[in-house]
Order: structure tokens, then sequence, then C-alpha cells
């Protein structure tokens, strides 16, 4: 059986799309509940440390590989497949601006905020502030971005479903 380019280049954007909305859901029902329960200087030090660790070969393979991928399928299916070009720009536009996006314009301008944060040098009260911000919005940005991640998967999948299969 040979599989062609265009086939090849739409299962690794179901995969790494699949794989970038699995993160991100997984995050929403296990990290974040259990981060809810730790104290204020805790979760502080977690996040900063977590936000140091995310920026790796294997995240960035998946984050930026999946948008890299939805582009090219995209750009692919248009002479071949108007239905499955259309699922796979509108999954493309979703995870650009709805993950990518929100990460780039979110979520990371608050995690760059935290980690210039000298944590020691902060009374308790300011560390409750800051917490509070700080959770408040990194996670309703994440529930967006996480949102948006599942949409473009899932509009990924339909697009396999109209690939043509001559």
């Amino acid at each position: 059986m040979e599989i062609s380019i265009k086939s090849f280049i739409l299962f690794g954007a179901v995969a790494l799309t699949g794989l970038s909305a699995g993160f991100f859901y997984a995050w929403s029902v296990s990290v974040i509940p259990g981060t809810q329960k730790v104290t204020d200087t805790t979760y502080l030090e977690t996040m900063q440390s977590i936000n140091r660790a995310i920026l790796n070969p294997a995240f960035f393979l998946i984050f930026f590989g999946s948008i890299v991928f939805l582009a090219i399928g995209s750009i692919s299916q248009f002479n071949a497949s108007k239905i499955t070009f259309w699922l796979m720009l509108t999954s493309s536009i979703f995870y650009l601006l709805g993950t990518v996006g929100v990460t780039a314009l979110g979520n990371v301008p608050l995690n760059d905020q935290l980690d210039v944060l000298d944590l020691g040098a902060l009374t308790t009260n300011k560390i409750m502030e800051f917490r509070k911000f700080y959770e408040t919005s990194w996670n309703r940005l994440h529930l967006i971005r996480t949102v948006f991640a599942v949409a473009s998967f899932l509009l990924s999948v339909l697009a396999v479903f109209t690939y043509p299969k001559n």
C-alpha cells in the first residue's frame, strides 16, 4: 500500500493536533484541579517550575508542529477536495488564533510576569493577590485555548472522512 504525501500530511496534522488538544484537556482535568488545592506560595512556585520545564523540544514539536501540518494540509487540499480543504482551513484558523494566538498573547505574558517574580521578597498578601490575578486569568485563557485545540482536532478528524479515497 502506497501512502501519498497528502495522506501523510493529513495524518500528521490529525496526530499532532490530537496530541496538543489532549495535552491541554488533560491539564484542565488534572493539573488545574490539583493546583487549586495548594497554598498560594506552593502554587506560584509550581507554576514557575512548570512554565520553565514546558519550554522543551517535545512540547514545541506538538504545539508548533500542529499548525505547520494543518496549514500544509489545507494548502494540499485546495485543488483536491473542497470540503476537506475547508475543514482543514477552519481547523488551521481555529488552532492558529484560538490556541497559538491565545497562548502567545495571553498565557505567555502571564508566565513571563510570574517568572520574574521573587516570591521570597513578597508579603503573604502580595503573594495571595498575585495568585488570584494570575490563576484566574491563566485558567480562563487556558480554557479558551483548550476549546479551540479540541475543535481544531475534531475538524481535522472530520477532514479525514472527507478525504478523497482515489
